[in-house]
């Protein structure tokens, strides 16, 4: 396992190496998850998207990006839309989550995997700078807890049905994807809400998850970190209940009923998404899988550029092969 310096008071490899990471398994599901899932998704596929086209943003890496707005289950989201210059050339469509920050502009995303593709980025419920919502908190420790005591209320239920909706947008906005499987991707808590979401879409044909987030939350509970997780593990000291809540939004349980092909890249060392909460998700999956371990998440180090232009070209590889 890699050693970093740092100065956090607790160790964020957490003790394991690679092949214990490996054998974490996801928790069992409530009796009815499949139905809470599905009937949230098929809610989300009776709103009509609405979409609508803004400003033109930037002109970039042989796409054009324009702020777009579309209608969710909580009433309308923003985002970015990016089209090819020549947008009769669109092959392939991709709905890309992001992290437990928000996003205020399109920035690494860009370019696609793919060439000849479109691409959506919503803000999810909640999140800067296009997802706010009155009475939703913006910021991550937050937000994370907004909801927590109800099955139905809590606000990552929201944010994955605003995955859903995107989904609906890029259809309507780029007519010729109806038919096509879309791509995902998702990192951080983008890759935790593409777990909980996927497997009840038949639009999505294949996902990268990286250092993805929900993963196994009765672990997850035991595990000290300086992100979400921890604003989590002090509210279920004080309220134990919510454990019945979390059953239904663990990404690790979620993805044992994913069966299409996913490729991860969880982090062997990160302070903010432990790394045995990032396993438990590619150990769960049903389908085919890649694995592309990385010494570190959300902590700068050493090789990390060249990691990421590593994780890069498997990304571009990953999708050649099953979208292309």
């Amino acid at each position: 396992m890699p050693r970093f310096a740092h100065d956090f008071p607790f160790d964020p490899s957490y003790g394991r190496a690679l092949d214990e990471l490996l054998r974490i398994a996801a928790p069992a599901a409530p009796a009815d998850f499949d139905r809470f899932w599905r009937d949230r998704y098929e809610a989300a596929r009776r709103v009509e998207p609405e979409s609508r086209i803004g400003a033109l943003v930037e002109e970039r890496d042989g796409v054009r990006i324009f702020d777009v707005s579309y209608a969710s289950t909580r009433g309308r989201r923003g985002g970015w839309l990016v089209l090819p210059a020549d947008v009769a050339s669109v092959r392939h469509g991709f709905v890309i989550g992001h992290g437990y920050g928000g996003r205020a502009q399109v920035g690494q995303d860009i370019p696609l995997p793919l060439p000849a593709s479109a691409a959506i980025l919503p803000c999810v419920t909640g999140m800067p700078s296009k997802g706010l919502l009155p009475g939703v908190p913006s910021v991550a420790d937050g937000h994370v807890l907004h909801g927590i005591d109800s099955r139905d209320g809590y606000v990552i239920g929201d944010c994955v049905a605003d995955l859903w909706c995107a989904a609906s947008a890029l259809t309507e906005l780029v007519p010729a994807l109806a038919g096509r499987g879309f791509g995902y991707l998702g990192e951080s808590f983008g890759g935790g809400l593409g777990a909980l979401g996927l497997p009840w879409d038949e639009r999505f044909a294949a996902a990268q998850l990286r250092v993805p987030t929900f993963g196994n939350h009765p672990l997850r509970l035991t595990l000290p970190c300086v992100g979400s997780g921890e604003a989590v593990r002090r509210h279920h000291r004080e309220h134990p209940g919510i454990v019945d809540v979390l059953a239904y939004y663990d990404a690790a349980t979620a993805a044992t009923r994913m069966d299409i092909p996913v490729l991860v890249a969880p982090a062997l060392f990160d302070p903010v998404v432990p790394p045995p909460g990032q396993f438990a998700v590619y150990n769960a999956l049903s389908g085919p899988r890649e694995l592309r371990v990385l010494q570190a998440g959300h902590f700068p180090y050493d090789g990390e550029d060249v990691e990421a232009q590593a994780l890069r070209a498997a990304t571009t590889e990953f999708f050649t092969k099953h979208l292309a």
